[in-house]
């Protein structure tokens, strides 16, 4: 491909879509030619006394839904009831709703609905029996409100074995989409651990090499010091070292046993420092130093053995730029997601649009635009930490993932790019230089357990950021519009 060509815009969503051929085709038709038998065998009563279920029975049934929900302790991962009450009620309701009052015309809006909840189910990564256990109880509180409605028994019976079907082919096609979506899902997730997102093994190597040290001598000079200070900047957990293994070299190498083994000795480190430090005379201090050194030696062959198994693979990688393309973008916020849940370190993302792009391409031509891709390519990996990701999102967008940030740190960052953009001119061929500005939108982490969540709300922000002026950054807020032709990215 030429290279002018990687800068035109990118919409493709990741990754590619399954061939309309095959056995997964085959299995679609079937269920949408269930669907079909379902709704043509509803007969009019039927059909009527499903549709004109009592109103209350609806909101009754979503309320009971949720509230045995938000009882089981796995559930708060992904509930909260703010979110319950605000989103997730009124969207069972119009679910139940399409359902009872669906007929054989809303055929492929009910197909497509199905799956779409299968695959936020999977984003998110809802266990299977949780989504069952609510059907279970949906149907409870439905049969209960078509026994109170119907004439006679026998109305009532035909009208619970229809709204039988319509849910168990509603759940069966959520179900296919669920495990289509996670075995997507684990392909890339294997595929991630192949490229490592290392994106030179060998500069990548050193720096490791050198970043352990460089918390070694923070150490001995605290340490050393008539008055070692607090431990908790010395943890190795908050060095850059630390931060890089947790967002970036579990990530990489997977769960292995070194992997374990140097997680358990960065945990013994930071236990160490943070008990035997405070109070400690010199000899204690001096014992301590020793212990330290030991860890830090092991730490460093560990992570010597596990640089020694991986390898440089390009699949993941922007041709132009060298950055990540989108293909593990979601792998990496399911992480984040996942980490912020366990550990509550918050993370955000930063959507990075440069300015006036197209006017760049049509006035110096393509060559300069990828040019000015490949400039602020660079001015990214030389103003973000080595535990941040960076992605080409497509065009002339990128996405930065920030592991471990508050909003003030985050939005730190993004302002030190904006600036570094800002202050550093493209050098063109004729001698001339070409200002270039960008526009970012930050986001954190909310809470929400959908990675497409943040990455949309990042998204809208930088679109906001455009509308204001653009060269400036905009944290996203409650109530943000979406931005025109708002994207998502979904398996």
């Amino acid at each position: 491909m030429p290279a002018a060509a990687h800068n035109r815009r990118v919409n493709a969503r990741i990754p590619a879509p399954r061939s309309s051929a095959g056995p997964s085709a085959e299995q679609d038709q079937r269920l949408v030619a269930d669907w079909q038998r379902h709704l043509e065998a509803l007969a009019g009563p039927v059909r009527e006394l499903l549709a004109g279920i009592d109103a209350d029975a609806v909101p009754a049934a979503a309320d009971h839904f949720y509230g045995v929900l938000l009882d089981d302790p796995r559930a708060s991962r992904y509930l909260s009831p703010e979110q319950v009450r605000e989103r997730l009620k009124p969207s069972l309701q119009r679910w139940l709703r399409s359902l009872l009052g669906a007929s054989p015309a809303d055929l492929d809006t009910l197909f497509a609905q199905q799956q779409h909840v299968g695959h936020v189910h999977a984003r998110i990564g809802v266990p299977v029996d949780l989504v069952y256990r609510g059907g279970r109880l949906l149907k409870q509180d439905l049969y209960a409100a078509i026994r109170a409605r119907a004439p006679d028994g026998a109305a009532a019976l035909d009208a619970i074995l229809a709204l039988d079907g319509l849910l168990d082919v509603a759940f069966e096609t959520m179900s296919r989409a669920y495990a289509r979506s996670r075995e997507d899902a684990g392909a890339v997730d294997g595929s991630f651990r192949l490229f490592s997102l290392i994106q030179n093994i060998g500069t990548e190597r050193e720096r490791q090499r050198a970043l352990l040290p460089a918390w070694e001598n923070a150490v001995l000079y605290a340490l050393t010091a008539d008055q070692p200070g607090p431990p908790q900047p010395l943890l190795i957990s908050r060095s850059e070292f630390g931060l890089w293994f947790l967002h970036k070299g579990l990530a990489s190498f997977g769960d292995t046993a070194e992997t374990r083994e140097v997680a358990a000795i960065s945990a013994r480190i930071d236990a160490a420092l943070s008990e035997r430090l405070p109070g400690a005379d010199v000899r204690a201090r001096r014992a301590l130093l020793e212990d330290l050194r030991a860890w830090a030696e092991q730490i460093r062959s560990l992570v010597g053995m596990l640089f020694e198994g991986i390898g440089d693979l390009e699949s993941g990688r922007d041709a132009l730029t060298r950055q990540l393309n989108r293909r593990f973008l979601p792998t990496i916020l399911r992480r984040e997601i996942a980490l912020h849940a366990n550990t509550g370190r918050q993370f955000a993302v930063l959507m990075l649009d440069l300015d006036h792009f197209k006017a760049i391409n049509d006035g110096h031509g393509h060559e300069a635009g990828d040019r000015a891709l490949q400039h602020v390519a660079a001015l990214l990996v030389d103003n973000t930490r080595g535990s941040d990701y960076l992605f080409r999102y497509g065009g002339e967008e990128f996405v930065v993932v920030l592991g471990s940030v508050g909003e003030t740190e985050a939005l730190g960052i993004a302002e030190g790019l904006r600036r570094a953009i800002a202050d550093s001119p493209l050098p063109l061929a004729d001698g001339g230089r070409l200002g270039l500005t960008a526009s970012i939108g930050v986001a954190l982490q909310d809470g929400h357990p959908d990675y497409e969540r943040v990455l949309a709300r990042a998204d809208a922000a930088m679109y906001q950021a455009k509308r204001g002026g653009r060269d400036r950054v905009v944290l996203a807020t409650r109530g943000m519009p979406e931005p025109p032709g708002a994207r998502a990215l979904r398996y």
